[in-house]
C-alpha cells in the first residue's frame, strides 16, 4: 500500500526520499538516508529496522545489490519485505518478498528507483521515474514530490492515500530536509506546500547547526524582544 522513490544527485552527492501510503505517518518509519553513504526504502509489513542496518552495510562498503542481499538472504520474514536501495555510486537494487500480494514492482534509472507495493496499476512505478528524471535542474525536493504527484496520477495505491514524507541529505550527520505530512486527506499536496514553504529557509536553518556566527540576526526579532523587556 505504498509508492515511493529514492534518488542520488549526481552532481552534489545528496541522497533524496519521497514516499506516501494510505496508512499514518509513513515518514517515521519507511525512508532512510545518510550523507555519503546511501539511502533504504523499506516497505509493505514494514520492518522500520532495515533502514539503519542497510545504512550501516553500505558504510561498511557493501554495494545496493550486496546491501539487498544481506537484509534478506535466510531471512524467514522476507518474504513479506519490500525494498529498495540507493548506494554512494548511484547504483540502484530493489526486492519483493513472495508474499506481496496484489500488483508491485519498481522501475530503476542510473541514480534512482522507483517501487511500490498494493498499486493499481503497473505502470506508477515507471511514471514516477520519468517524471523525477524529466527535469534534472529542478530542486530535488520539486523532483521528489513531481515522482509522488506522477505515481499518483497513473493510479496510485489501492486505497485513499493517508500520509507523505520527504528526506533529503546532502552533507550533515542530520537532514537537509525532513517533512512529514503524517495525517491528511491530500498528503501529496500537503507535502508538496510544505517543501515549497521550507525550501527558502533549508540552507539557512542548516548555517543555525554548524556556523551559528555566519548567521545574521534577525533585527525584527531582536526589537520585539526588547520590547518584552522594557515591558516587563
Amino acid at each position: 500500500m505504498t509508492f515511493s522513490i529514492a534518488a542520488r544527485d549526481p552532481l552534489t552527492g545528496a541522497f533524496g526520499l519521497a514516499v506516501t501510503t494510505s496508512g499514518l505517518c509513513v515518514g517515521a518509519r519507511c525512508p532512510y538516508a545518510l550523507a555519503g553513504v546511501g539511502a533504504v526504502l523499506t516497505q509493505h509489513r514494514t520492518d522500520p529496522r532495515l533502514g539503519p542496518l542497510g545504512l550501516q552495510l553500505l558504510e561498511r562498503g557493501l554495494t545496493a545489490e550486496q546491501t539487498v542481499a544481506a537484509l534478506t538472504e535466510g531471512r524467514d520474514d522476507a518474504k513479506w519485505r519490500q525494498i529498495a536501495v540507493v548506494d554512494a555510486a548511484g547504483r540502484t537494487a530493489a526486492f519483493h518478498g513472495d508474499a506481496i500480494y496484489s500488483w508491485h514492482g519498481h522501475a530503476a534509472a542510473d541514480g534512482a528507483i522507483a517501487i511500490g507495493n498494493i498499486l493499481r496499476s503497473e505502470a506508477i512505478p515507471q511514471a514516477m521515474l520519468d517524471a523525477f528524471l524529466d527535469d534534472r535542474t529542478a530542486p530535488m525536493e520539486t523532483r521528489l514530490v513531481s515522482a509522488l504527484t506522477a505515481g499518483l496520477s497513473a493510479g496510485g495505491e489501492l486505497d485513499p492515500l493517508g500520509s507523505a514524507a520527504l528526506l533529503i541529505v546532502r552533507d550533515d550527520a542530520f537532514a537537509w530536509m525532513d517533512l512529514r505530512v503524517d495525517r491528511s486527506s491530500d498528503p501529496i499536496g500537503d507535502l508538496a506546500a510544505l517543501a515549497a514553504a521550507y525550501a527558502p529557509d533549508a540552507e539557512g536553518t542548516r548555517m543555525r547547526a554548524i556556523d551559528p556566527d555566519a548567521v545574521p540576526n534577525n533585527k525584527d526579532l531582536m526589537r520585539r524582544h526588547a520590547e518584552l523587556q522594557r515591558s516587563a
